[in-house]
């Protein structure tokens, strides 16, 4: 018996240009920013254009951070819920993003703005594309820290079926090339808890706005 059969690979290629990092982040130090981060700018379920409430909390930090009303989606650089300016993103969080970035083939990103999303048990996020960004070259960066959560990636049109995607503590996504604008969710998340917090995923997304 292969004593290693079960070690998953350092990048793992989801197909065009979609790859999975397992476990490449540490989380604990990407925990310890987000209480300072929160504090700053709380996490708010926002609301559609449409006029629905997200099933998601999210906040954001960077440069800009992306938000939702009644005026659509866009990056703004200031909280509108304070109008302030985002807190700035802590040197770790950019470290990180470049890393595996780069990991996955994508050298040079450099972002500007990064989600902090709070899922808790039973939340979801249904299938979209990241559409909001300036230049779309760049890849969008992924980190899920705390309880289990299945990943859905779809293709470039709405419908059919999912490629779902396991993702644990500390595995990094990273969506590039094609599938940079491929739909993709999140399925309800089952009930976990994690020792560090509770029953609760933190998802961090990085990305480049302007």
């Amino acid at each position: 018996m292969d004593l290693f059969a079960s070690i998953r690979p350092e990048v793992e290629p989801l197909g065009q240009g979609a790859y999975l990092l397992p476990g490449f982040a540490d989380t604990d130090a990407l925990l310890a920013h987000i209480p300072a981060l929160l504090d700053a700018a709380p996490l708010r379920r926002m609301m559609t254009p449409g006029g629905r409430q997200m099933n998601v909390a999210m906040s954001n930090t960077g440069q800009y951070g992306w938000v939702s009303d009644a005026r659509g989606y866009r990056y703004d650089a200031a909280d509108p819920m304070s109008g302030e300016p985002w807190p700035a993103m802590p040197l770790d969080f950019i470290s990180l993003a470049k890393q595996a970035s780069k990991k996955a083939g994508y050298d040079g990103f450099e972002p500007d703005v990064c989600l902090i999303n709070r899922y808790e048990v039973g939340t979801k996020l249904t299938p979209h594309i990241d559409q909001d960004e300036a230049d779309k070259s760049w890849p969008i960066v992924s980190v899920s820290i705390g309880i289990p959560a299945v990943f859905q990636l779809y293709g470039p049109t709405r419908g059919g079926k999912a490629q779902n995607i396991a993702l644990t503590d500390g595995d990094v996504m990273v969506l590039g090339g094609e599938a940079r604008l491929f739909y993709h969710g999140v399925k309800p998340i089952a009930a976990a808890t994690d020792p560090r917090f509770g029953p609760v995923r933190y998802n961090l997304t990085f990305r480049r706005a302007r």
